[in-house]
């Protein structure tokens, strides 16, 4: 299950990551500015955590995980290739590009809750650190193919939409896989022995949540300070959308190149993932504190006139994103009783959605200027590392209660 959605995720990254990496040249190209730039991504991104806040709470209701992931994987794989035509709208071609890159991100809305409590699920019999690294991995395996694939293809063509149209391959062979998984393993409760196995039916499993302990239905205050320290880690790092935008109006890379920089920090997410899932199933939450470290000099980097600063930026950018995707997911996990977590993947990604609309648009509005920017985030760092100093000592605490 973990290595079947990597293979998933690897295809489907390849997919959005790599419409991501030139969404913003795209929209630049169809007529927009930095802050058009800025609210589309960052809307469609804010959209993307925030959703789960309605889809978490009903997997957890339903226990149709399947359906919802299935459901939310395929609006990804329609909505990419169709920006393809986009160029040849005409006028309208702006307002179908933006509505399109939202849908996509609505897709992930969709699925993310029922994918990540089934992975949870798989996760659980190899080390939940393990197991999401592992899974990030492959991830960011295909979060790192995709742009470099749509820079060739760039690269031969000398246009943008050829890049969206051939990335309808990997989303159809995404869903094929998807769809064998699902008819191998349809209930993947069963890796975790003290779960309540998937309901087929609302009826029962509204009964099966009744009957549960009242203490199983509780969202933790740790959570909460947890979620609020993500959600001011996430406003400093901005989003790809206008960082892709700075790449090209300041001329530090060509177009073509974008892809390629973006790869980069999908490399970077990808070691930073692996190294502190691992690093977490042995020392627990500690290592996120690096988080909100690597995000303080994320904006002052990659927003400077230099390609030099840029490149160390977004290598910062990457790896902060990677453990916010893996083993900051392992933590939520931990943190929420087991019939609660789809509904807490849900509000950790409102929290998450509000500081990466909060950040896109804030770097939207005030750019060019990096160092206006880093006035508002560098604090916002500061009080979200202190945050999540408690968070990990009252997790230990928690921990050594238990043991005891």
């Amino acid at each position: 299950m973990v290595l079947g959605f990597g293979g998933v995720s690897l295809a489907v990254d390849l997919v959005a990551d790599g419409a991501r990496s030139i969404a913003g040249p795209l929209l630049g190209e169809l007529g927009a500015t930095a802050l058009v730039v800025g609210l589309v991504t960052g809307s469609a991104e804010a959209l993307g955590f925030m959703l789960r806040l309605v889809s978490g709470p009903i997997v957890d209701r339903t226990r149709r995980y399947w359906s919802a992931a299935i459901a939310g994987y395929a609006l990804t794989a329609v909505s990419v290739p169709l920006l393809a035509i986009t160029p040849f709208l005409g006028a309208v071609g702006l307002t179908a590009a933006a509505a399109l890159i939202i849908i996509e991100r609505v897709g992930k809305a969709v699925r993310s809750p029922a994918k990540t409590v089934l992975l949870a699920f798989a996760a659980n019999a190899v080390g939940r650190g393990r197991g999401f690294g592992v899974h990030k991995l492959l991830d960011q395996i295909g979060a790192f193919s995709g742009p470099l694939l749509v820079a060739a293809v760039i690269a031969a063509t000398g246009m943008l939409w050829p890049a969206f149209a051939v990335l309808l391959i990997p989303a159809v062979l995404a869903m094929a896989l998807l769809l064998w998984m699902r008819s191998r393993v349809p209930d993947p409760s069963g890796f975790e022995p003290e779960a309540e196995p998937e309901v087929a039916t609302t009826d029962n499993a509204e009964a099966a949540e009744a009957a549960a302990p009242r203490h199983a239905h509780r969202i933790p205050l740790t959570f909460v300070l947890f979620s609020t320290s993500t959600a001011l880690t996430a406003l400093g790092l901005i989003g790809f959308g206008v960082l892709s935008f700075h790449l090209v109006d300041a001329e530090l890379v060509p177009l073509a190149a974008v892809p390629v920089v973006f790869a980069l920090g999908m490399a970077s997410a990808a070691v930073a993932a692996l190294a502190t899932g691992r690093l977490y199933d042995r020392f627990g939450g500690g290592v996120l504190l690096a988080v909100p470290v690597l995000a303080a000099g994320v904006p002052l980097l990659v927003l400077a006139d230099g390609v030099g600063g840029a490149l160390v930026g977004i290598v910062l950018w990457g790896a902060a994103i990677g453990i916010q995707d893996s083993t900051v997911k392992a933590l939520v996990a931990d943190l929420v009783p087991t019939t609660r977590r789809g509904t807490a993947y849900g509000i950790f990604a409102v929290f998450q959605g509000a500081g990466t609309l909060a950040g896109a648009v804030l770097a939207g509005a005030l750019y060019p200027d990096a160092l206006a920017i880093a006035a508002v985030t560098l604090p916002a760092q500061a009080v979200a590392l202190t945050l999540l100093v408690i968070v990990v000592r009252r997790q230990s605490r928690a921990r050594s209660r238990t043991t005891d």
